[in-house]
C-alpha cells in the first residue's frame, strides 16, 4: 500500500514539474478545464461574472465610457491636458485566467488591441531591465546624467543627484518639461499654482505618480539603446514569449528626437495625453506568465531574477510600489485576500494584471471598476481549491 502511495505522490509531483514547464507556443495557447487546474468551476465562473458586472461605467448614459477621445481629456482636465497621442474607443470589459500556464478561462475578446494605459509602465521598466542585464545599465544607483544627458532640464542643479533607481520608482522629483508638459501639470490638484510655488520634494524622498517624469525616463533610456524602445521591446521580449503581431507602441505626435544622427520617436510610458502600449489580453497574460515564471520561457531568460528582485523590492516612501509599474501586495494592503508576494501591473480603466505566485495564476482583467479590483482578487482566490 505504502508503495501505491508513493506512486501516486510521486505522479502529483511529476504533474507539477510538467504544468511548470508548459509555455504557450506563438500563435496558440492550451486551455484546461477549471477543475483540471484545481479551480472549483461555480466560484471561478462568479469571479468572473463580478468582472463582467464592474466594467467601468460611467452613470449617465449620454456619453460613451468605452470612447477614450472622450473620456481622457475629461479625466485628466487641467492646464495642459490637451492629447498628444493616438486615442480609442476599447472593447468591452474582457479577461482571462491562467494557471499553471494553461488557460482557464476567458471572457470577452481577448485578442482586441486597446491601450493598457499605465501597463505600460511595466514594459518601459522592462526594456531598463533587459538593458540592466546587458551592460548597458550596470548600476541603476548611478546618476542618470552621468551616463545620458538627453535636455537641458537634466542638468538642472535639482536634477543632477537623480538616480535610474529614483526614476524607476517614481521618486525622482524630477522637474522640467517633457513634449510641452511642465513636471507639475500632471494631476496638479485644485490650485496647480501651489504646487509651482512650492516646488519639487528633495530627490528620492517623495514617491510621486507623473507621467512627465516617466516621459523623461523613457528618454533618457532611450539615449542608453540608441534605438527606438518598442523595437528593443520586440526583439528581446515580446518575440522570445511569442507575444502576436498586434501590439504596438505608440509615441507622441511631437515625441521626436535625433540620437546618434537616427531620427527616432519616443515613447511614453502611458496613456494620459494618449499613445503608449496598445495591446491585447492574451499578449499581456504573456507578460504576466513570464514574469510569474521569475524571467524565464522555454528555457530562455527573458529577465534576470536580480532585475525582477528589485522590480519587486518595496520602495521607502510607498512601501506598495516597487519598479514602474509593479504594484505590491506589501502588508496585504492592496489585495488582502492575496499573499502578500503578489502583485500586479496596473493602469487606467482599470487594466490589471495579477500574478499570484503561491498558486501560479495569472489574471488579466480589462476594463473593471478601480475599486472593485480586490474584490475580484478574493472571489478568484476563494476559487482555488
Amino acid at each position: 500500500m505504502r508503495s501505491v502511495f508513493s506512486l501516486a505522490a510521486l505522479l502529483l509531483v511529476t504533474q507539477a514539474a510538467f504544468a511548470a514547464d508548459y509555455f504557450p507556443p506563438k500563435g496558440s495557447w492550451a486551455t484546461h478545464a477549471p477543475e483540471a487546474e484545481g479551480f472549483d468551476p461555480a466560484k471561478l465562473q462568479a469571479a468572473i461574472d463580478f468582472a463582467k458586472a464592474s466594467e467601468t461605467k460611467f452613470p449617465s448614459a449620454a456619453v460613451d465610457s468605452r470612447d477614450l477621445s472622450l473620456v481622457i481629456p475629461l479625466q485628466f482636465s487641467g492646464p495642459y491636458s490637451d492629447p498628444l497621442g493616438p486615442l480609442k474607443a476599447h472593447a468591452p470589459a474582457n479577461g482571462i485566467i491562467i494557471r499553471h500556464g494553461y488557460i482557464v478561462a476567458e471572457w470577452g475578446d481577448t485578442n482586441a488591441v486597446d491601450m493598457a494605459h499605465s501597463v505600460t509602465k511595466t514594459f518601459l521598466s522592462t526594456v531598463a531591465g533587459v538593458a540592466f542585464d546587458r551592460g548597458l545599465l550596470p548600476d541603476v544607483n548611478t546618476r542618470v546624467i552621468d551616463a545620458v544627458r538627453p535636455t537641458a532640464d537634466f542638468m538642472l542643479p535639482h536634477n543632477q543627484p537623480i538616480t535610474w533607481d529614483q526614476m524607476l520608482r517614481q521618486t525622482s522629483g524630477w522637474v522640467g518639461t517633457m513634449w510641452g508638459k511642465p513636471w507639475w501639470a500632471d494631476r496638479p490638484g485644485k490650485n496647480p499654482y501651489d504646487q509651482l510655488a512650492a516646488g519639487p520634494p528633495p530627490v528620492g524622498t517623495q514617491w510621486k505618480y507623473n507621467d512627465v517624469r516617466v516621459n523623461a525616463f523613457s528618454l533618457a533610456l532611450t539615449y542608453i539603446w540608441k534605438r527606438p524602445l518598442p523595437d528593443v521591446l520586440r526583439q528581446y521580449v515580446m518575440d522570445p514569449i511569442g507575444a502576436s503581431n498586434t501590439w504596438h507602441w505608440e509615441g507622441y505626435r511631437n515625441s521626436w528626437t535625433t540620437i546618434g544622427g537616427k531620427r527616432i520617436h519616443i515613447v511614453p510610458g502611458g496613456g494620459h495625453w494618449g499613445g503608449g502600449m496598445f495591446i491585447s489580453a492574451r499578449d499581456l497574460a504573456r507578460i504576466g506568465l513570464m514574469a510569474e515564471r521569475g524571467g524565464m520561457w522555454k528555457g530562455k531568460r527573458i529577465l534576470s531574477e536580480k532585475w525582477i528582485q528589485m522590480a519587486r523590492t518595496p520602495t521607502g516612501p510607498n512601501p506598495g510600489y516597487g519598479y514602474m509599474n509593479w504594484f505590491l501586495n506589501t502588508d496585504q494592503k492592496l489585495f488582502p485576500a492575496a499573499r502578500g508576494d503578489a502583485y500586479a501591473f496596473i493602469g487606467n480603466g482599470d487594466n490589471i494584471v495579477f500574478v499570484d505566485p503561491e498558486h501560479d495564476v495569472v489574471a488579466v482583467v480589462r476594463w473593471i471598476d478601480d475599486a472593485q479590483k480586490a474584490e475580484f482578487v478574493r472571489l478568484l482566490e476563494a476559487a482555488i481549491q
